[in-house]
């Protein structure tokens, strides 16, 4: 019984010497350390033909941005790896099973590695927050000291831009001989909790005189002497403009089109991870569309080739698959959407109309059309530019499309769609000093799934445009009232969400499908239409207009092949609400 039980842990395959057995290797969720990746025996998706190609680089000195959750402080730890020149001897245990192991650069284990890593900073004020970036500082160099075994001694009353000067000037004297590689991961962590509800602290910090900008520019200065090569990661290039002078030496490769795919996985690396874990191709049709739907839809450079999945959140979801065998109930890790909640800070930089506008039309669906911004500039203002350029770095925008020369944008993914949904429904939530609580979505959702009905939702509906009549209209029309019904659908949590899903070149509005259809519950699909009050008279032909588009929606295959399909149709005049069901 102990011999069948081990095999069935394990791959093998029949050679001359008998069967041979490769224990299969573990998914690499929550874990960023290389060396202990390969160490433990976790499955890496390999990204070491990029240190071949950042190494080919005429520039040395880079700075890669990408979201949250995009594997970025595993891939600085893999280029710590590779090039520490205390791993010379462990090389090949830990890089014979990748591209750079069969293909070695020059540099390879020759550099002496300097890491700093600024998250988890407390930035409740500002000396909280100088006192955490020296924190920081002190423990990377005492690290770095003893690893090497540097005769140096940290004098912690000195400031932290003081300590690293100090540090270079020591290495100088003591290994001239040698260089130093710096990688610094999440540069911007605290600079973007910052920027979120205290400006003028930022500004303080990275001001021409501010202590942030001085480290950096005893940075550069180390360039001039033992510092050879360095690595930058991070979110977004909030603090890029502020430290131009201090640090203008930097190349940011973020939206370089060959450097696309460095960060996230590609659908090959996604569908090969799989294989690894022996998931069924059965298994894989069923867990890749919603991978796909859910995590799918990047892409960082115009001309990049491919679309990126977020990888944090797909090995969240395989981790809890191969767990149970059954996905796990929430498609979103916890700690992820802590992280991507944090939209609202980022929002609230830009005022005025144009910030609800771009709100409303990425919500919809709607494109938008913007340059992206490289450099941020936090002592002016967000511009309507600044914060859709924000957007993309976080994750909540992605690069769709080109047109008139410029990037087209639109939300990645349906955890986007959700954030974006939550959001807007805040701020709907603050408007109308209204806010839907628990007990009735619970109601929403058994009429819907039980019974196909949406009473309730269409009462709530009604709510909401009667608090908000006394405000200014001027915006409002079927999109507006559709965004509306659209983010407190994206609450049902059971419930796939399609708008504007195109059917034989049309549209329908609204299409609520349950995510498992093996359970019976209801479709919905909804049309609306919208008339301003002085317009009341064409009720009847709206109502019209809606019903015949819902009739020859519904003769399509794509629709007629949804079970249990409940039809509507909404007409809105104004704050006033009528719906009518479709029984064809």
């Amino acid at each position: 019984m102990k011999e069948i039980t081990f095999i069935t842990m394990c791959a093998f395959e029949q050679s001359e010497k008998g069967i041979e057995f490769d224990m299969i290797k573990k998914l690499p969720y929550g874990i960023s350390n290389y060396e202990e990746l390969i160490e433990d025996n976790y499955y890496y998706v390999d990204k070491t033909k990029f240190i071949e190609m950042l190494e080919n680089l005429a520039q040395k000195r880079i700075i890669f941005l990408r979201p949250r959750k995009f594997g970025k402080t595993l891939f600085t730890s893999t280029i710590e790896n590779y090039y520490d020149i205390k791993k010379k001897n462990k090389f090949e245990e830990l890089y014979k099973d990748t591209y750079i192991g069969k293909h070695p650069t020059a540099l390879k284990n020759s550099y002496h590695i300097l890491k700093f890593n600024f998250s988890g900073i407390d930035t409740s004020n500002e000396e909280m927050t100088m006192k955490g970036f020296k924190s920081k500082t002190i423990s990377s160099i005492r690290f770095f000291i003893e690893k090497y075994g540097l005769d140096f001694y940290i004098n912690e009353n000195e400031d932290a831009e003081n300590i690293l000067d100090n540090l270079i000037k020591a290495f100088n004297i003591q290994r001239a001989n040698n260089k130093i590689y710096v990688i610094i991961d999440e540069y911007d962590h605290f600079a973007n909790e910052l920027l979120g509800f205290n400006t003028d602290q930022f500004k303080t910090l990275v001001s021409k005189n501010g202590k942030i900008r001085k480290w950096y520019e005893v940075l550069k200065e180390g360039t001039e002497t033992v510092i050879d090569r360095i690595f930058i990661t991070g979110v977004a290039p909030i603090t890029l403009d502020s430290l131009t002078s201090g640090f203008n030496i930097g190349t940011d490769l973020t939206q370089k089109a060959k450097f696309n795919e460095m960060l996230g996985f590609t659908e090959q690396e996604l569908i090969e991870l799989m294989d690894k874990q022996e998931i069924s191709k059965e298994k894989q049709n069923e867990l890749l569309p919603i991978m796909k739907e859910n995590y799918d839809g990047y892409k960082f450079s115009l001309e990049g080739k491919e679309r990126i999945y977020n990888s944090n959140m797909c090995l969240y979801l395989l981790n809890g698959f191969l767990e149970n065998r059954e996905l796990p109930r929430n498609l979103v890790d916890v700690n992820i959407a802590s992280d991507y909640s944090k939209i609202g800070k980022m929002l609230d930089l830009c005022k005025g109309e144009k910030r609800a506008e771009i709100i409303e039309k990425t919500v919809s669906g709607e494109g938008i059309l913007s340059e992206i911004t490289q450099k941020f500039n936090p002592a002016m203002e967000f511009t309507d530019t600044d914060l859709v350029s924000m957007l993309y770095y976080l994750g909540y925008l992605t690069i769709s499309d080109e047109k008139l020369g410029k990037p087209e944008l639109k939300i990645p993914n349906r955890v986007m769609r959700e954030i974006y949904s939550e959001y807007f429904m805040k701020i709907i939530d603050d408007e109308t000093k209204m806010q839907i609580d628990n007990d009735e979505y619970n109601i929403i959702l058994e009429e819907l799934a039980l019974e196909g009905k949406i009473d309730k939702i269409t009462e709530i509906l009604q709510k909401y445009l009667k608090n908000l009549s006394n405000r200014d209209y001027q915006r409002f029309d079927e999109k507006y009232i559709k965004l509306i019904f659209y983010c407190i659908s994206m609450n049902l949590k059971i419930y796939t969400v399609k708008s504007e899903l195109e059917v034989q070149r049309e549209y329908p509005d609204i299409l609520l499908v349950p995510r498992d259809r093996s359970k019976g519950y209801n479709s919905v699909m909804i049309e609306f239409k919208y008339l301003k009050k002085e317009e009341e008279n064409k009720l009847k032909e709206k109502q019209k207009e809606a019903k015949e588009q819902i009739i020859r929606y519904s003769s399509y295959d794509e629709i007629k092949d949804i079970e249990k399909l409940y039809k509507y149709t909404i007409v809105a005049v104004n704050d006033k609400i009528y719906v009518e069901k479709i029984e064809k």
